[in-house]
């Protein structure tokens, strides 16, 4: 199999994704991938032990850190997301060879800009070694080709130099860890192996610059990071997901997700509130609707999105739109897939009320596919 191979069956294998998050099903795994390499399983109880669970778990199949969030500099508001991805690909284990692919580093990053209507974002792949890509234990300490995202006295940093776009941004939490699931334990399905570890950092409070169109500015703003690590493929009678994040104004938060069944309708959902009060609430299947109010079709990909939705979770009824609707990233040079991933408002009887992420995926091919 060559390189290059290597790194596309292992992206293909990869994509978690986001609170939905899962891997692809299994018929989308490499066929080097056999019974003879064993990831250790997600079970409920597992207790988080932090600052240890901030960092790696080369163990598990993949695992990923995810920020998103607004930014805003002279009255200019912005999205932007950086996500890095470890994959364990299962690829020649028992090669001694620094060269041979056991682990694989993948990055993505981007900026919404509404008033140019453009979304500018980058991506980068490659296998961890020599210094160039990693992703350490201990600690949150993830690198590839100089974009990094690392933690230090509590507080991340994130530097990403893309082509079109820069930005070095530190992230201060202003809240707790919040557990998602059971204690971290987050299912994904119905079954007992459906599941993930997986626990977030909402509204993280946001300072640095960032260079766009070949200017640099300061900026401030809010963000959201995730962080969560599985063995698991996606359920086969799943088509893809659909996640929402929101920091609301008056301090509290909500994850909300659903899997969308390859049959139509939704084969799981799940999610969290926690309310202004600090008080947490676990959401159940029952407990979220997700319902598209407007669609998007892209000009490059023919593909078409649910960009604005009304999204029912616990007591919330909300109405999530998007700061502007061509925020698709087409990410088949790393990951293998195409998705629509962006800011967005929420909003009660049309009175704001937060803002946040909103991702889509499987809309044309299923993910891993």
């Amino acid at each position: 199999m060559s390189a290059r191979r290597e790194l596309v069956a292992a992206g293909m294998a990869l994509m978690l994704c986001c609170s939905g998050k899962m891997m692809p099903a299994g018929d989308a795994a490499d066929s080097s991938d056999t019974q003879a390499n064993v990831y250790p399983v997600v079970e409920a109880g597992r207790k988080l032990v932090f600052p240890r669970d901030h960092g790696a778990h080369p163990d598990y199949r993949t695992e990923w850190w995810y920020i998103t969030g607004w930014i805003e500099s002279d009255g200019v508001e912005r999205g932007f997301q950086v996500t890095f991805f470890r994959s364990r690909p299962g690829l020649q284990e028992d090669n001694e060879s620094a060269f041979a692919p056991k682990q694989l580093i993948f990055a993505h990053a981007a900026i919404a800009d509404a008033a140019n209507g453009q979304l500018i974002y980058d991506e980068r792949v490659g296998r961890q070694g020599f210094g160039l890509a990693y992703a350490n234990s201990g600690n949150t300490d993830v690198g590839i080709d100089g974009w990094t995202l690392s933690r230090s006295d509590g507080e991340y940093r994130a530097r990403i130099a893309a082509d079109q776009f820069a930005f070095d941004l530190s992230f201060l939490p202003t809240q707790p860890v919040l557990l998602q699931g059971r204690g971290g334990f987050s299912s994904k399905g119905p079954r007992p192996g459906e599941a993930s570890y997986y626990y977030s950092l909402p509204h993280l409070r946001v300072e640095g610059s960032a260079l766009i169109y070949g200017e640099t500015t300061a900026v401030s703003g809010n963000a959201w990071l995730d962080h969560e690590w599985s063995s698991e493929y996606l359920s086969p009678a799943a088509q893809g997901w659909d996640w929402v994040s929101i920091n609301f104004s008056d301090g509290g938060a909500l994850m909300a997700f659903r899997m969308r069944a390859r049959s139509g309708g939704t084969l799981w959902a799940g999610g969290s509130v926690r309310h202004h009060d600090g008080t947490l609430s676990t959401l159940s299947p029952g407990d979220v609707e997700f319902e598209p109010t407007r669609l998007w079709r892209s000009p490059r990909t023919d593909i078409e999105y649910p960009v604005a939705m009304r999204v029912r979770a616990g007591h919330y009824d909300l109405k999530v739109t998007p700061l502007m609707d061509d925020q698709e990233l087409d990410a088949r040079a790393s990951t293998g897939i195409i998705y629509w991933e962006g800011a967005v408002r929420a909003s009660v009887d049309n009175q704001p009320v937060g803002r946040g992420y909103l991702e889509l995926t499987g809309y044309g091919d299923r993910p891993g596919m």
